[in-house]
């Protein structure tokens, strides 16, 4: 038994009742072992044991008034995995299936996302099983100022810097940045993802999604081809896909299918971005119930509305595929359709959406597989230049952020075709990235001794 294999199997038979985390430790621990078989140094030290358990884990409760008067309590976490390069950097998820092996499972990925894009941040993440949907702005305000008064004891712009994810957008990191500065007295980045008059970055909004294109775009430029006059259907259709939708559009894709947990639209002369916005919108006001893709067809009556699961759009004859929702939404069947209607590349713009038994059909048939953990990394690693522009009390515009941010997708291409290639796994980027995401890490915490 290899000693990745060992770590696993220790980790199955402690954490069996922690699915979601079990699936992304062994999707990275098992592509690591050419890498520790180069660093037997490793395996003295104990790393990978050491690199599994997160460095904290922080549980409270939050309670709340609702706008009846009642009472209510949820639960708060934030694992902080690991700080070996950097402060703790990763999202807050409000959303009711949030618990603590899911955010293992996230904080594990966020390490060697935040690894791949060469700022100094390390991985963690965080959340509630808060429900945001169908909530009034007010019922949302007085949660997340009751999560910061408790979240605040731990995070700070050089210990532990959260963002949103699933459930948490502008309005939340604005309700908790002002109870933060309250609490604390002091303005500072502690939050990424803010608003623009107060500390925001431009392009933080747009940047997983055009992170995403821009991941997929380097892979097609190395092997001579581009988005122009490709078919695109993504799956998800909130702030990530509207924007992967946009930049695709903009390099030449036609994209023409995307869902919510409703449903899902086909647009064949390609999905409206404007339309896109606006529901998204409305599912944010604060006044969402009951809002869903079906009212696209009130802005374009030619497009079809199918009210079933959204993995539809895994039907859908494509080049391109971009799931961009949540875990495992893109299943065995659904690879197997993708295969067999000429899907050419898969594109992660989620964590882990794609299953690990779907993730190894498309490769062993010929599918360019770009994973979360790199294409996804557009937002995390625009948030990093949040936290640069708010530690030097300056702005970039639009252009300068998006520049940056080109130019780190693709240096992570390169890093994970590149590490792929030296460890025997050439044109796997699912190898690529893990390996090289992982040693920087991993020689760091080595420099850093026993901790």
């Amino acid at each position: 038994m290899t000693y990745s294999e060992r770590v696993i199997a220790d980790l199955k038979e402690r954490y069996a009742d922690q699915p979601v985390f079990i699936q992304a430790a062994e999707e990275v621990l098992s592509t690591l072992q050419p890498a520790l078989d180069a660093h037997p140094e490793y395996e003295k030290a104990a790393l990978l044991e050491r690199l599994v358990e997160p460095e904290r884990i922080l549980m409270f409760r939050v309670p709340w008034v609702d706008d009846e008067g009642n009472v209510q309590v949820n639960r708060g976490f934030r694992v902080e995995y690991n700080s070996a390069i950097g402060p703790y950097k990763g999202g807050l998820r409000f959303n009711p299936t949030v618990n603590l092996g899911m955010l293992k499972f996230l904080g594990f990925e966020q390490i060697f996302k935040n690894s791949l894009t060469t700022l100094p941040m390390g991985g963690g993440k965080g959340g509630s099983d808060f429900d945001p949907k169908g909530k009034s702005n007010n019922e949302i305000m007085h949660f997340c100022q009751s999560f910061m008064t408790e979240l605040s004891k731990y995070i700070g712009p050089d210990t532990d810097v959260p963002a949103g994810d699933l459930g948490v957008g502008g309005r939340e990191i604005g309700y908790m940045f002002g109870q933060y500065k309250r609490l604390r007295n002091e303005f500072t980045g502690v939050l990424t993802g803010k608003g623009l008059t107060f500390g925001g970055s431009l392009a933080r909004t747009e940047a997983t999604g055009y992170g995403l294109v821009y991941f997929v775009q380097n892979l097609l430029e190395d092997h001579g081809d581009s988005f122009w006059g490709k078919t695109v259907v993504v799956h998800g259709s909130g702030n990530v896909a509207i924007y992967a939708v946009q930049k695709a559009q903009e390099l030449g894709a036609n994209v023409v299918a995307c869902s919510d947990t409703k449903g899902w639209v086909y647009d064949p002369e390609g999905l409206s971005v404007e339309a896109l916005e606006a529901i998204y919108a409305a599912k944010r006001s604060g006044n969402d119930k009951g809002i869903s893709l079906a009212k696209y067809t009130e802005y374009r009556p030619d497009a079809e509305y199918h009210a079933e699961d959204g993995r539809g759009v895994w039907g859908v004859e494509c080049d391109i595929a971009l799931p961009c929702a949540r875990e495992n939404t893109l299943l065995l069947e659904d690879a197997k359709k993708l295969v067999a209607n000429g899907c050419k590349v898969v594109g992660e713009g989620a964590n882990m959406p794609t299953t690990t038994e779907a993730t190894e059909y498309l490769i062993e048939h010929g599918v360019m597989f770009c994973p979360g953990k790199a294409a996804n990394a557009g937002g995390v690693a625009t948030s990093g230049l949040e936290m640069s522009q708010n530690a030097g009390h300056i702005s970039w515009t639009f252009e300068e952020v998006d520049e940056r941010l080109k130019g780190i997708l693709a240096s992570i291409y390169r890093a994970s075709a590149d590490a792929a290639k030296e460890y025997g796994h050439e044109g796997n980027l699912v190898f690529g990235a893990n390996i090289a995401g992982f040693l920087k890490v991993a020689e760091a915490m080595m420099a850093q001794g026993i901790c």
